[in-house]
């Protein structure tokens, strides 16, 4: 039976068997993650430690940023969730195929190798975003903001949990922004954005960049706004590249 021949029920049957496809590879990738407990936290908190690569890289000074626990319960359910996050992240490929297969049957086939390209595309830049966020905005940001000390006599006391979702905040925000060269390239073969539109307008470009890095920071301070505007600020430039004159 092909697409135009099957029924509502038909249809609704294989967005079910999909979806249940999708849960269980994610339900098992994440119970392996959540199996694998010390790896997955040395990879986790690998960030808090002057060992990171990162800050190897840039000769940064020896520190290791303590993390304190103050729930009963904290610890046993930031492992949960942060394997769920480790399995849906690992997964992420088989969903995305499994998602695609349910659309394609309806799709042309300019149409399908179009979807195709697009959504390889966009989880691409997903990950970048993901890889970014984990290997220099969370760790610059983490780094200023816990060492920061407004005097010798007081101390940092940071949390399991205010350092878990930063990282998970900062991370799923990186990889969204990371699509704006493609939802700028989407726009541009539709005929709504053009190249010189984007570069008359790149001074309120600018100025809506800042606003959103405002928003979507978790600390609000100046440094973090600035690591995350910037990034945020070259994709708009390579979107301009992207998009048609």
């Amino acid at each position: 039976m092909n697409a135009n021949e099957a029924t509502f029920w038909d249809h609704l049957e294989a967005l079910r068997t999909c979806l249940l496809r999708c849960l269980a590879v994610v339900g098992i990738s994440g119970i392996v993650a959540f199996a694998f407990k010390q790896t997955l936290f040395d990879i986790v908190l690998a960030p808090r430690s002057s060992h990171f690569i990162t800050y190897r890289l840039l000769n940064t000074d020896a520190f290791s940023i303590p993390l304190m626990n103050t729930q009963l319960t904290e610890q046993f359910f930031i492992h949960m969730k942060v394997a769920l996050y480790a399995g849906l992240l690992v997964a992420s490929p088989y969903v995305i195929w499994q998602l695609f297969g349910f659309v394609a049957p309806a799709l042309y086939d300019r149409e399908r190798h179009i979807a195709l390209r697009v959504g390889t595309a966009a989880y691409a830049m997903f990950v970048v975003g993901v890889l970014i966020s984990y290997f220099i905005v969370f760790p610059l940001t983490l780094k200023f903001l816990a060492t920061y000390q407004v005097s010798p006599d007081v101390a940092n006391m940071l949390t399991l949990q205010s350092y878990i979702d930063t990282l998970l905040m900062l991370t799923l925000v990186m990889g969204i922004v990371f699509e704006l060269p493609v939802v700028c390239a989407l726009l541009s073969s539709m005929h709504i954005l053009r190249r010189g539109m984007m570069q008359r307008y790149r001074r309120h470009a600018i100025v809506a960049i800042l606003i959103t890095a405002a928003v979507i920071t978790p600390s609000g301070d100046a440094f973090t706004l600035f690591v995350v505007a910037l990034p945020i600020y070259l994709l708009y430039e390579v979107s301009i590249r992207v998009v048609r004159k």
